[in-house]
């Protein structure tokens, strides 16, 4: 079993009877990392099943312990510095010496109150907190003293570990040295931890070095003491540079052929190390000039980079070259760095940043540089990067030469101008380049406009995408995706895929509140609120979001003559057991953050900014947690929660309008608009998940809306019906987006408004779809931005919160067979357009690399059974009698279908005690496949196979 999936055994049971010294169990070790940085990225480091962490920092143990992870405080027995809050409380008579290296105390550990003293007022306040597992420090400290008495402070160490076990029953400890008293407090200790055994850290010579070769024999002479004559297992922790991840990684592979637990991070343990498990990096930092769009919403960036980077699995950070740049960007944490410029950044940040690239390419980190460099290439750019870009003395005209295959995607690469401003590559570098578009002058000089380099790569305009003349469209010269995995070198890894679920796309469909009130074109002319609930709510039994807006139709908004009518139905709705209940607002705003003004806001003072409620300005929490709390109290069913806020106008909340929704305990979805079709096949209309601002999410509503599609609802009123195209797609050549059908009430107020609705969802109702609510999607998206992978032994550790539950794999399903036998957490593996999508049972797995040895290779054994592919979440999956015997649940929405793998004439299924029949299969259909259905949403299901 792989001590991820333990749930939290190190809670209930003694670690040391768990660990073994040998090589054989390092997987049955838990993996450990330190960070005492203020800002720990704990999302991050849940991937380890122990964090040592500084409790000042205000951390929630409780919070991460729910994540799979146990925080252990940070604690000082023999030291303590002045910033410490009981420092003032300490007699002087205890203080023995100070260690000038860290400006701290060295404390007397004899006097008979300094046990009690120490579980008083460091470990009691925590433990109050949540923390249940310390790390004592400096329990050797004692040595600085110029007189002491070595028998007496081990005593006195030997007593306080004492202490805490008669005061905090079940507390866990991890000792750091004190490798003196260990055989006298073994069976109060889990760990014992000990400090640079291969590299250190000279704080007197504020460097990194290795360890002098007979320091380390020393040390491990006494490491491999503890663990055969005590049984303790040793956690070894080592210093390197926070930017040599690949002298980290070697150091913490020597720790762990030693038999120790390794921790190999930078001298202040402020970045996230490698240690039993090492963390693949899931985040981009792309830089924009701030000056080139009015938010960072409009800016190419974010409309055009950032959904291939979340496709590929990666979280896009976005800094402004305005504003101060990042520091202590490593790769600990991110995979590479994308500048996205239209042209030069003001003169004034131009020698910074240079300098603060430069630094980061010299540091290892892969860069990919699209659109314009920001600036003219100097000397320092040609020493660095291998590029000329000034002084090329260019012999015109410039003629276009070899093209790479990568470039053309969806349009010809533009023939070369008069005015291009390609580079040259030059030094060392050039001779490994792989030029992407190269063109060359009359006398035969080459340049280049995009390139792979050693460091990464480059593409510059008008070789990123070209602007269609006369229309708002823009198609991909070079291929994205294929560009940025190149330059910045991204690794194969385990996709986390929002799109899917159980091997079968998700379908989701919300509808915002806007025309609730609205006359329909209908015999009776019946309000659009109650056509959507008789045509389209009552018929179509699937999961629906559905949302009001207040001001339209609560008795002191706008329509106060028909409130009574519009709430009776919304109470209707909101008591169908399929649908889910969101906000649309209170006044509708339009434009959410009126600082950046844009498209009719930027041109007109006179336009409104939400809808024209008497004697009411926008106020964000009213708009959010009091239109909530009006649905709540007026036409909520009893207990039935308001979970989504919808949002209206603009879809562009600023950081305060996110934290107003957040603060209400809403989910929160729309804006993006991917609108793809035939007319417009292009990626550059299909936006990201979503984007963060400030500590805020903002999910994106997958598919555009109808308002999209009929030119702004101005007609043609059926062109919703185009959406179809969207879906289509979206799921080929790549899955990029779930369908989500997604539009306002106003469309039932339309005869053609409504037919195309309902052939939108009778298509979806024949598609083989995975139907979720909105709010399942939302979390699934927010689940995405915090997932952690971590490479371990032969294949990943992954840890999330839950909701994603699908990583995809650019292979086939058949190649995954075997790694998933080996794999843990996982209930089977489908097909894919792009290979194939592994389901999980949880929040935590571990999977097998498919090019590793593990799993049966080229095995004549009958293949295991799995889940192919399902309509509903996956609850449990075990297996039983060795093999022959499966049980696993299914929990969904609507009536259970799924198909199950690895079939043999006599495997037998039954559903809720009752024998099932698979249905009848094609014969196009793999021999293997069976599929089954049920009348009910969810079922416990078993699986017998005799004589397998």
């Amino acid at each position: 079993m792989i001590w991820s999936l333990r749930g939290f055994l190190i809670l209930t049971l003694s670690l040391t009877s768990l660990w073994v010294a040998d090589e054989a169990s390092a997987k049955t070790r838990p993996a450990i990392a330190l960070h005492y940085g203020h800002n720990a990225p704990l999302e991050d480091l849940k991937v380890f099943d122990i964090v040592v962490v500084e409790p000042d920092h205000g951390y929630d143990p409780i919070a991460q312990r729910a994540k799979g992870s146990e925080l252990y405080a940070y604690t000082s027995v023999a030291e303590v510095q002045p910033s410490r809050s009981y420092f003032k409380d300490i007699p002087a008579v205890w203080q023995l010496a100070r260690n000038g290296h860290w400006n701290s105390v060295v404390l007397d550990q004899t006097p008979a109150p300094w046990p009690s003293f120490f579980a008083d007022r460091v470990i009691a306040p925590l433990w109050q907190r949540g923390y249940r597992g310390f790390f004592l420090d400096t329990m050797d400290s004692y040595r600085l003293a110029s007189h002491f008495d070595e028998a007496a402070q081990q005593a006195g160490l030997v007593r306080v570990i004492q202490t805490l076990h008669e005061r905090f029953p079940g507390i866990r400890l991890i000792m750091n040295r004190g490798f003196d008293i260990v055989p006298r407090v073994k069976d109060k200790i889990e760990m014992v931890a000990a400090e640079s055994l291969y590299r250190r850290w000279n704080a007197g010579a504020n460097r990194y070095e290795e360890v002098p070769d007979a320091d380390r024999q020393w040390l491990l002479t006494q490491l491999r003491t503890i663990q055969t004559r005590d049984g303790i297992p040793v956690l070894a922790i080592d210093y390197v540079p926070p930017n040599d991840r690949a002298l980290a990684r070697e150091t913490a592979e020597r720790i762990q052929a030693d038999g120790f637990t390794p921790w190999v991070s930078d001298s202040r343990l402020d970045t996230v190390g490698i240690g039993a498990v090492e963390l693949v990096p899931r985040r981009i930092l792309i830089l924009y000039n701030g000056a080139e769009a009015p938010a960072v919403n409009y800016t190419s960036a974010h409309r055009f980079l950032q959904m291939p980077l979340n496709h590929m699995g990666y979280v896009v950070d976005y800094a402004d070259v305005r504003q101060p740049l990042p520091k202590d960007i490593y790769r600990d944490r991110y995979a590479g760095v994308v500048t996205a410029f239209n042209g030069y950044m003001p003169s004034a940040l131009r020698r910074e940043f240079s300098t603060w690239l430069q630094t980061l390419k010299n540091q290892g980190m892969p860069l990919a540089m699209v659109g314009d460099f920001g600036l003219a290439p100097d000397k320092s750019w040609a020493d660095t990067f291998g590029i000329q870009g000034t002084s090329l003395s260019i012999y015109p005209p410039l003629q276009a030469q070899k093209q790479h295959p990568m470039m053309g995607l969806e349009a010809a690469s533009p023939p070369v101008e008069k005015d291009s401003a390609p580079a040259r590559l030059v030094g060392p570098q050039a001779a490994q380049a792989i030029p992407l578009v190269e063109m060359k002058d009359q006398k035969g000089q080459r340049f280049v406009a995009a390139a792979l380099m050693p460091w990464g790569g480059f593409v510059l305009d008008p070789y990123v995408y070209n602007e269609l003349p006369g229309t708002e469209q823009t198609r991909w010269v070079v291929d994205p995706f294929e560009f940025l995995q190149k330059a910045l070198r991204l690794p194969f890894m385990p996709v986390p895929d929002i799109t899917t679920e159980s091997g079968r796309r998700l379908l989701l469909a919300h509808i915002d509140g806007d025309g609730f009130p609205s006359r329909a074109e209908m015999p009776g002319a019946p309000v659009a609120a109650l056509v959507l609930l008789k045509e389209i709510l009552e018929k179509y039994r699937i999961p629906q979001t559905v949302s009001v807006i207040e001001g339209e139709i609560a008795s002191h908004g706008l329509h106060p003559e028909l409130s009574g009518q519009l709430e009776d139905i919304a109470r209707k709705m909101f008591k169908l057991p399929h649908v889910e209940i969101a906000s649309h607002s209170f006044s509708h705003p339009y434009l959410w953050d009126t600082d950046v003004k844009h498209g009719i806001f930027s041109d007109s003072n006179e336009v409104e900014y939400h809808l024209n409620i008497p004697n009411y300005q926008v106020d964000l929490t009213r708009e959010t947690a009091g239109s909530a709390d009006y649905i709540r109290k007026n036409l909520a069913p009893a207990g039935k929660p308001v979970r989504v806020f919808q949002w209206t106008g603009d879809t562009a909340p600023n950081e305060a309008a996110l934290k107003a929704t957040y603060d209400a305990g809403l989910l929160n979805i729309n804006g993006g608009d991917t609108f793809i079709s035939r007319s417009n096949p292009s990626l550059t209309a299909v936006r990201p998940h979503g984007i963060t601002k400030g500590n805020y999410l903002q999910v994106y509503a997958p598919i555009a809306n109808e308002n999209i599609f009929t030119n702004l609802w101005r007609g043609p009123f059926y062109g919703y019906e185009r959406v179809l195209e969207t879906f289509e797609l979206t799921d080929t050549p790549r899955r990029i987006k779930p369908v989500g059908i997604y539009y306002h009430t106003y469309s039932a107020s339309k005869v053609a408004g409504l037919q195309a609705l309902r052939k939108v969802y009778n298509w979806a109702l024949n598609q083989p779809l995975h139907p979720v609510f909105t709010s399942e999607f939302i979390r699934k998206v927010q689940d995405f931005h915090t997932y952690a992978i971590a490479t371990e032994g032969e294949g990943w550790r992954v840890r999330g919160a839950g909701h994603l539950r699908t990583l995809r794999f650019p292979i086939t399903a058949a190649a995954m067979v075997a790694p998933l036998s080996a794999s843990e957490g996982v209930a089977g593996v489908s097909e894919g357009v792009e290979g194939s999508y592994v389901h999980l049972t949880g929040a935590q797995a571990w999977v097998a690399n498919p090019a590793s040895a593990l799993g049966p290779s080229g095995s004549t054994a009958e293949a295991p059974i799995w889940l192919h592919d399902a309509n509903a979440r996956v609850t449990q999956w075990e297996r039983k009698q060795q093999g022959l015997r499966t049980d696993f649940s299914l929990q969904g929405h609507v009536p259970l279908q799924f198909t199950l793998s690895g079939m043999v004439p006599t495997c037998r299924v039954s559903a809720n005690g009752q024998t099932l029949a698979a249905t009848k299969s094609s014969e196009k259909e793999r021999p293997d496949l069976r599929t089954y259905r049920l009348p009910d949403a969810a079922a416990q299901i078993q699986i017998l196979c005799a004589g397998r």
